[in-house]
């Protein structure tokens, strides 16, 4: 937990709270258990070296080594590295050692080894410890700042809009913001949608309801394409469910959307993901007690509600919080497994489609759900498509000196297999998956909201 002091390295503390690895032993399975305490070594040690994630044969793990055939970018590469540094080898400033800097610079945090690893080692937390130890002793980088505060800057999205479009269309602004901030001239930033999403008003009803759901529209969703947010809004209003979107707590900031905190913790500024975390907790209090189910449409988003948010030492809320919520495709194939979905849907065109998997999703084994809810689109023709991480990875693919490996990862498994179907329609539920679609296949990709969505018969009630 934040304050626990490494018996090592006795300047540093735990940013990130590892109470869970206090049940593994030497060489036990990460059983997942809460315990009190924690201790970032064990969440290190669990790693029993046996090359399973340095292997080029198609799957999740790992897409660093994957592309590079250097062990040194596996997560057992990693390990190693890490646990010199908190043995003292690598000095008291180990978290900001060149060596350290170099084995976790290519981890794009994908939560394959978490998957298939043999004991599941979690190199994606361990990154974001890593980091947040980093920015203790160095500072956070301009870049890294500015990446993390996407959602603070969206308070401003008119004028962010603007700047975003004039710097994708002029050469010259995206090669000064190579240079001054390390942002990817050749990449283009995904531009904000001209409006927000704007929720419709619940439908009155005299008291609570079981058919009652919170559907929280994340950053991208709510900013980047509301589109997605109004057809998941329309699919489940015309399922029976009294809709409501998740709006932040009475005494909060009213003008500033919730957010889960994932830009922040994806770059280790931990302090501000928990304070975003905190946020959202006291907005979702009256649905926790509630019990009624929180739906949301961004893998990276509600799956950091269901794990990483329990690394920030939150409580039993957190705890509520991660088994009550639900990916949009979660909840409806739950509720139709308990006979309680029952709108029908109506053949699509026909065609076939190809379904990218956003790789937190594939890590959990969250993509049968997804599976599940296809098959109820009569006559639908897809297939998912065997890869890891599409290498967009948030900001990792806009970073300058990673957009070319950021390519060369989509190109293990994802591009070729687009490029193999050219005619097919494509799906992707991640917003980076969709981002590194369009850039590096020329394609628009979906989330399945508007598939289903598309699929509605008509006349069915919203």
């Amino acid at each position: 937990m934040a304050g626990t002091v490494f018996a090592s390295i006795p300047a540093m503390k735990h940013h990130l709270d590892w109470s869970a690895y206090e049940t593994a032993g030497q060489g036990d399975a990460y059983a997942g258990i809460p315990a009190a305490g924690g201790d970032f070594a064990k969440a290190v040690a669990v790693c029993i070296s046996d090359k399973l994630c340095q292997r080029t044969p198609k799957g999740v793990m790992c897409p660093s080594f994957r592309v590079t055939g250097d062990a040194a970018h596996s997560p057992g590469g990693r390990v190693k590295v890490l646990k010199a540094a908190l043995n003292g080898e690598l000095g008291t400033r180990a978290f900001a050692s060149d060596e350290l800097a170099q084995a976790m610079e290519l981890c794009v945090g994908c939560k394959g080894c978490k998957r298939e690893c043999a004991n599941q080692v979690d190199m994606a937390a361990i990154k974001i410890e890593y980091q947040a130890q980093n920015n203790a002793l160095k500072g956070v980088s301009h870049r890294d700042w500015l990446m993390a505060h996407l959602p603070d800057w969206l308070r401003y999205r008119r004028t962010l809009r603007s700047l975003i479009r004039w710097r994708n269309r002029a050469p010259w602004l995206a090669q000064l913001g190579e240079f001054v901030l390390g942002i990817a001239a050749g990449r283009r930033l995904p531009e904000p949608a001209a409006a927000a999403y704007k929720a419709p008003s619940v439908r009155s009803a005299p008291d609570k309801s079981d058919r009652d759901v919170v559907l929280f529209v994340d950053t991208f969703a709510m900013h980047f394409e509301p589109d997605i947010a109004e057809a998941a809004h329309q699919v489940l209003s015309a399922a029976g469910y009294r809709v409501a979107t998740l709006q932040a707590a009475p005494d909060d900031d009213p003008g500033r959307a919730l957010c889960c905190g994932r830009t922040w913790l994806s770059l280790g500024q931990v302090e501000r993901a928990r304070a975003e975390a905190r946020r959202m907790q006291d907005a979702l209090r009256p649905a926790l007690e509630s019990g009624i189910p929180i739906v949301g449409l961004e893998p990276s988003c509600i799956l950091s509600l269901r794990d990483d948010h329990l690394k920030l030492g939150l409580g039993e809320r957190a705890v509520a919080l991660s088994r009550q919520v639900y990916l949009l495709e979660e909840f409806i194939a739950r509720e139709h497994d308990r006979k309680r979905f029952t709108l029908e849907f109506k053949p699509l065109p026909p065609g076939r489609t190809l379904v990218q998997g956003h790789c937190h999703q594939k890590a959990v084994g969250a993509m049968k759900s997804l599976r599940k809810v296809l098959r109820l689109i009569p006559e639908f023709e897809f297939e998912f498509i065997e890869s890891s991480c599409c290498g967009m990875a948030g900001s990792f693919g806009l970073e300058a000196e990673h957009a070319d490996i950021s390519m060369r990862m989509a190109e293990i498994d994802l591009l070729p297999a687009l490029r193999g179907v050219p005619d097919a329609a494509v799906l992707a539920n991640g917003f980076s998956c969709r981002h590194q679609i369009r850039e590096g296949a020329q394609r628009q990709a979906r989330h399945v909201a508007l598939l289903l969505r598309d699929a509605l018969k008509q006349g069915a009630s919203c």
